[in-house]
């Protein structure tokens, strides 16, 4: 399906960073995270000490079971949700100072576009809430929509995109005021394997393109392997980190890298962190 593809250059792939934690080049780091909520039947424990460094342009997935706390972790560094034990930052602030400077875009599992606007206007809507000057919106949602292939659709309405363009625009619309975090809640998860490959792959060249720092949920574990640099393992509630895997894998990966043994390999062990993670339930 050509029509979602999701840039329209390759770009040369780019060195990893070196980084450690607690540098500059930290983006987020949390440490003894935990956080319950208080409902009706009592409180339900979310997430349990969580400890993990997020370092400058990396791409970093989350997976684990249904109600594992991946979304709820997600949530936290955006500052939707208040942790009630250890702490976390964001490029060594608080996640409400991160909030405030637009430190992150975030991409959710629904493509979430207002039907009565125009994708241009949709990506637009960060920036007029943010205050930019008209002309610098169009430039930058210009920018934007031809950076996601999308130059040329600007008058459409979300109801004539398919479902794999009308996630483009989503993820054209976290990256019109430019912020170094791109967090991602699993946007790809609605659509059908052939347009979640072409979206996968193309992902990879926009982060290479764009030097982005990427958190990702996925419930996906060739999802999981085929885009990061490192796969974060959660158990089932309350959210624990049972494995943080590093990937060996070159940065450009072409699709027919998933049959490789270094790739079957790195999705045995995530499986594996799986099974133990439920284990110690």
């Amino acid at each position: 399906m050509s029509g979602e593809v999701l840039v329209n250059a390759n770009p040369a792939i780019r060195p990893v960073a070196a980084s450690s934690s607690g540098s500059s080049d930290t983006v987020v780091e949390a440490r003894g995270l935990g956080l319950t909520f208080e409902t009706n039947d009592g409180p339900v424990r979310a997430l349990s000490n969580v400890d993990l460094t997020v370092n400058k342009g990396e791409f970093v997935s989350f997976i684990g079971p249904s109600g594992c706390g991946k979304t709820t972790f997600l949530r936290v560094i955006a500052d939707l949700e208040q942790p009630t034990e250890g702490e976390i930052h964001v490029n060594g602030l608080t996640p409400a100072e991160a909030r405030r400077t637009r430190a992150y875009g975030y991409v959710f599992q629904a493509a979430g576009l207002f039907p009565w606007r125009t994708i241009e206007q949709n990506v637009a809507l960060p920036l007029e809430i943010m205050g930019y000057a008209r002309a610098e919106q169009r430039e930058r949602v210009h920018r934007t929509l031809d950076l996601v292939n999308l130059a040329g659709f600007e008058k459409k309405f979300p109801w004539q995109l398919s479902g794999g363009m009308q996630q483009r625009a989503s993820i054209a619309r976290a990256l019109a005021f430019d912020a170094d975090l791109l967090l991602m809640d699993e946007p790809f998860g609605a659509l059908d394997e052939i347009v979640r490959d072409h979206l996968n792959e193309q992902l990879l060249e926009l982060w290479a393109r764009t030097d982005k720092t990427i958190c990702f949920v996925t419930h996906s574990i060739p999802e999981a392997v085929y885009l990061s640099t490192r796969i974060v393992v959660m158990s089932p509630r309350p959210g624990r980190v049972t494995d943080v895997i590093e990937s060996p894998l070159p940065r450009e990966r072409p699709l027919d890298i998933r049959e490789s043994p270094e790739f079957l390999e790195i999705a045995h062990r995530v499986r594996e962190g799986l099974r133990a993670g439920h284990g110690d339930d």
